[in-house]
């Protein structure tokens, strides 16, 4: 993949005039006031193992528009496990409708990637679809599912019918675990959070490496929606990372960016949220971010979204339950979605219409839903202020 480097004039364009705001404390708030306490009722949507066996979906992706086999409304799963359990080895992406009803969208075939992506291919948290019809994930590879194999992979990017054009890999992508993406239609910012900065791989579990980053990277699309890279910025560093022996690595994991531009990252390790300002300009590192919430019910959150009224959202890896937090940093509800306990949750994601929340059960190799059945209300999901 060829880079191309143009400063940072696309960031600023995507979304100009950004004002950061103030992470002062909020009251508390009753669960009806919150984004989670509207959604009572969860449902186990579909199975996300294809045929090849793949399991342990990690990536949630709703589809915002209608381009081939894309299909608007839909949700795009990723697998990080092939069917023997060997983490870092999945290849496949599940569709699922809202209907429950799920069908295969890519399976990626290694020998057959259109540019490099060191150690092949394990597919990750990092999941997006953009408007163009363009699919991009993640992969952080291993040849045997073992910490002491993992490679700094690559982003893949696929067509709307699910097959690999382009990758983009080296640089500052090491170790892809999570992304968001600003999506301006002919133009996008990608935000990715790197696990493997430092000696991270075959390094015991015990020992802490505090080089992860946050990337922004920007695109342009040509004619074809072929997207083409245009500039990268690391917008945040020295997040802890290590191995771990459930989940392979532990890093920055889930990012969400707010309407103010501001970006929230789950700082699993630390268990913690982190603000870094102004993400989508900014020419620097802001470090580890400033921190939003640490401790209290987060136990190493690892997915994030943004709910419509502001609310980050986060899934704890060390126990079933799913965590609102308001950018002041009050924690307003806490939710158990997963009997299980720590290792099912992973990836979440907002539905369409804001009609409930969408997350993977990595136990039960399952996508859930948590909703209700009476439509929202027109402004009933007011922003935070």
């Amino acid at each position: 993949m060829k880079r191309q480097t143009t400063g940072n004039r696309d960031a600023a364009a995507l979304l100009p005039g950004l004002a950061v705001v103030g992470l002062l404390l909020a009251p508390s708030a009753h669960a009806r006031s919150t984004f989670v306490g509207h959604f009572p009722e969860e449902v186990v949507l579909a199975s996300t193992v294809p045929a090849n066996g793949d399991i342990n979906p990690y990536g949630v992706a709703v589809v915002p528009r209608t381009v081939g086999n894309l299909v608007r409304g839909h949700v795009l799963v990723s697998n990080f496990n092939d069917a023997t359990n060997a983490q870092g080895t999945g290849t496949t992406i599940v569709d699922v409708a809202p209907d429950g009803t799920s069908a295969l969208f890519a399976q990626i075939d290694v020998s057959a990637l259109p540019g490099p992506c060191p150690g092949g291919v394990g597919l990750t948290t990092a999941l997006s679809v953009l408007r163009q019809g363009v699919v991009i994930v993640g992969s952080l590879p291993t040849s045997d599912g073992t910490s002491a194999t993992m490679q700094a992979g690559c982003l893949l990017v696929l067509d709307s019918t699910g097959h690999v054009v382009e990758t983009f890999s080296g640089g500052a992508i090491n170790g892809p675990w999570d992304m968001t993406a600003l999506d301006n239609g002919d133009a996008a910012l990608l935000f990715v959070a790197n696990v493997l900065n430092g000696p991270v791989a075959g390094s015991p579990s015990t020992t802490e490496i505090d080089q992860g980053t946050v990337v922004r990277i920007a695109l342009a699309f040509d004619a074809n929606a072929r997207p083409r890279m245009m500039s990268e910025t690391v917008i945040g560093s020295g997040f802890a990372e290590r191995t771990d022996p459930a989940a392979l690595v532990v890093g920055p994991t889930g990012v969400g960016l707010a309407a103010d531009g501001t970006l929230y990252v789950a700082d699993t390790v630390a268990s913690r949220i982190a603000a870094i300002p102004r993400a989508v300009d900014r020419r620097s590192s802001a470090w580890r971010g400033v921190d939003v919430a640490v401790g209290g019910a987060l136990n190493a959150p690892l997915g994030l979204a943004i709910a419509p009224s502001g609310d980050i959202l986060t899934v704890n890896g060390g126990d079933g339950n799913l965590v609102e937090t308001t950018p002041g940093g009050v924690q307003v509800m806490v939710s158990t979605v997963n009997a299980n306990g720590g290792g099912a949750l992973f990836g979440l994601a907002v539905a369409a219409q804001q009609r409930g929340l969408y997350f993977v059960d990595d136990v039960a190799n399952a996508l859930d839903f948590l909703h209700r059945t009476s439509p929202a209300a027109p402004g009933e999901f007011a922003r935070r202020r």
